[in-house]
């Protein structure tokens, strides 16, 4: 007999795209040199990437402010600023490459992420945006899903239980683990030199 516990999708996903940005790295070094290369694989990453931020990050405020209108970006920032201020501030270490980014770093002012404005014009008017698939706003569009997912599943968890549940208990249910992604340290049981 074959049993299966509850899926989750979102993290499975997230890990699909991520091995996606893995297998990348063989082609292209993330270098700051490579910043700016674009590609159709880049294309690809990104707008998966960025299209599951949507769906994920509306979910996400949906469970701290089930009130609150959630239609756009702008105002998930607002519920995110309200309810969850650190989000904003969150790092991705990619150790692999010594790469430490803050995806969300714009919200503290008053504009939306640089890779959120390149998905939207790669998406809406390639033709003229396409260079801005690039590997800078593609890794940084990953490093977004990544914290908007783990965050999303501290809250879906909290809920299940009917009580707070801290960082390292959502990441030690997340498994497998990300693969060359990591946040905060202190979110983890253990941390794993990549």
């Amino acid at each position: 007999m074959i049993t299966f516990g509850t899926p989750k999708h979102h993290w499975n996903y997230f890990l699909a795209i991520e091995k996606d940005l893995e297998n990348l790295s063989r082609y292209i070094e993330f270098a700051s040199e490579n910043l700016g290369t674009f590609s159709i694989e880049l294309t690809h990453i990104l707008l998966s990437a960025s299209s599951e931020v949507d769906v994920i990050m509306k979910q996400l405020c949906s469970l701290i402010s089930p009130t609150q209108a959630t239609n756009n970006i702008n105002e998930y920032k607002n519920i995110i600023q309200m309810h969850i201020p650190t989000f904003i501030n969150e790092e991705i270490y990619i150790d692999r490459f010594g790469l430490s980014y803050k995806p969300w770093d714009n919200w503290r002012g008053a504009h939306n992420p640089d890779w959120w404005r390149s998905y939207n014009k790669v998406k809406h008017q390639r033709n003229s945006y396409f260079n801005e698939a690039n590997l800078q706003n593609t890794i940084n569009a990953v490093g977004a899903l990544h914290l908007t997912v783990v965050y999303y599943y501290k809250y879906a968890f909290s809920n299940e239980a009917g009580h707070q549940i801290d960082f390292r208990e959502t990441t030690r249910q997340l498994q497998p683990e990300a693969s060359i992604m990591r946040i905060n340290a202190d979110y983890y049981y253990h941390h794993l030199i990549l």
